[in-house]
């Protein structure tokens, strides 16, 4: 089975609505594609887009996995900096945040039929996939 994955770049979804962006994240996974979105959602998108897949869950779609990775998040968190260099890095993060807002990071959005498990870590992501499709059902004969 092949996975395929759309990149949405941030100018595509920055100015959208909520509820467009949403609508059009449903669609590319229900269409069986992982998204690579540059940014982050909004937390009041993730928790309609948590909403929204809950609802649409059916024998057809499974639902949806979703990952964001922020790699300014970690860097703050090493205990072995010294004062000086928390200071100086936090207001580098907050002049980068202020320029750049939400674009920071990078969030997959995928289908829970194909997606098995996201694991992330500072350095790396493994995106697992299931190594088959699922059969589609079928109608028994009574």
């Amino acid at each position: 089975m092949m996975t395929t994955f759309q990149y949405i770049p941030y100018r595509e979804h920055s100015s959208q609505g909520t509820d467009e962006k949403l609508n059009r994240i449903l669609d590319i996974v229900k269409n069986e594609r992982v998204i690579l979105m540059e940014g982050r959602l909004k937390p009041t998108e993730e928790l309609e887009l948590m909403k929204r897949n809950m609802e649409a869950i059916s024998k057809k779609f499974s639902g949806i996995s979703l990952v964001t990775i922020n790699p300014n998040q970690d860097r703050l968190k090493k205990k072995d900096q010294e004062f000086h260099e928390k200071i100086k890095e936090g207001i580098k993060n907050n002049l980068y945040k202020l320029m750049m807002g939400k674009r920071e990071g990078l969030t997959i959005i995928g289908p829970a039929s194909i997606i098995k498990e996201i694991r992330k870590d500072p350095s790396k992501i493994e995106l697992i996939t299931n190594s088959e499709k699922k059969k589609p059902l079928r109608k028994r004969k009574k």
